[in-house]
């Protein structure tokens, strides 16, 4: 089943409405995940509708609630999603951010009660797009243990960052903290397929290729020891700083089973104006260029935006899996 991405919208949105969520969450939850979709990141596209819905079926997730903020500081927003999805609160936060770093030159938004994020880049890349240099920081379910221990304290806690560019798309830098994506795993183990070595260890610590095992064990950080000291700093800004839970007390994002996982974001919308001036705009280009002038490199995020172009032209083709979810199944 091939959509265009507004078909794919109202699809998406649609289901979620059966389902008992207010129409304008709906519609954010579609506009992240088909955006995801478009851009290739298929981890956080429509994939994720079946573990959404069962979330939502639980009341794991509450498809009724409505995010609310209140600005503490000249430069701080807390947003409290109040259990519902991510993606509402982060609309929010969105939405009050830019005045808010024009007016202070800086300005951070702190999410708690919330649920799984989705594409982190995709939130960074909505303020590039309005001239503002912009990080993120989320934490997620424990799945990676300390650089050296065999207990998961981290999740895969993404970072992203985004910057504008003269006439052109914003720069964006979207990662997480682990090797690869646990989605990647639960992939494997659903095919009955091994995972290449070094992505996961067992519950022993040794390496391990098989799916259950690693899901048992621990994730790989990125860079190892290093990859676990940025964990560290995420959870410290996402869980500490926000109030959310930390990733060791947070439920999976992946079924319906046990409480809201109370996870947290950390966004912060920075003004160039305030800093670095008009000179900003103009060492971003040549930065870019000193990159894009040499034969196979490229900016980060550069895919992305090839994918997204073919997407809104050829539309996006619909999991076949996650097709009976628009039929009433």
């Amino acid at each position: 089943m091939r959509l265009t991405l507004s078909e794919a919208r109202a699809w998406t949105a649609a289901i979620f409405v059966e389902k008992g969520c207010r129409p304008e969450a709906a519609e954010a939850v579609a506009r992240a995940l088909v955006a995801a979709e478009a851009d290739g990141l298929k981890g956080h596209g429509l994939t994720r509708i079946p573990t959404y819905l069962a979330m939502l079926a639980t009341g794991k997730v509450d498809g009724k609630a409505e995010p609310a903020a209140v600005q503490s500081a000249p430069g701080a927003l807390l947003v409290d999603a109040a259990h519902g999805y991510a993606y509402p609160a982060l609309d929010l936060a969105l939405e009050r951010l830019p005045a808010m770093a024009r007016a202070a030159g800086i300005a951070a938004a702190a999410i708690r009660r919330s649920n799984h994020c989705g594409a982190a880049g995709h939130h960074v890349e909505r303020l590039a797009g309005q001239g503002l240099v912009a990080l993120f920081f989320a934490n997620a379910p424990a799945s990676i243990a300390p650089w050296g221990g065999l207990v998961p304290v981290f999740g895969t806690n993404p970072i992203a960052f985004a910057a504008p560019l003269p006439g052109r798309e914003p720069v964006v830098v979207d990662l997480s903290v682990s090797k690869v994506a646990r989605g990647n795993i639960l992939a494997a183990r659903q095919k009955g397929e091994p995972i290449p070595e070094g992505w996961a260890l067992d519950k022993q610590g040794n390496p391990t290729t098989d799916a259950e095992a690693a899901l048992a064990g621990t994730m790989l950080p990125m860079g190892d020891a290093k990859g676990a000291a940025l964990a560290f700093m995420v959870e410290a800004l996402a869980a500490c700083l926000v109030g959310a839970s930390l990733s060791i007390d947070a439920s999976s994002l992946f079924d319906g089973e046990g409480p809201p996982p109370e996870i947290g974001q950390f966004l912060i919308a920075i003004d160039p104006a305030a800093f670095g001036g008009a000179a900003f705009g103009d060492r971003m280009a040549r930065l870019a260029a000193a990159i894009e002038d040499q034969d196979g490199a490229r900016l980060p995020g550069t895919r992305r935006l090839a994918l997204r172009a073919k997407a809104a032209a050829e539309g996006i083709v619909v999991p076949e899996d996650v097709r009976r979810f628009g039929t009433g199944g």
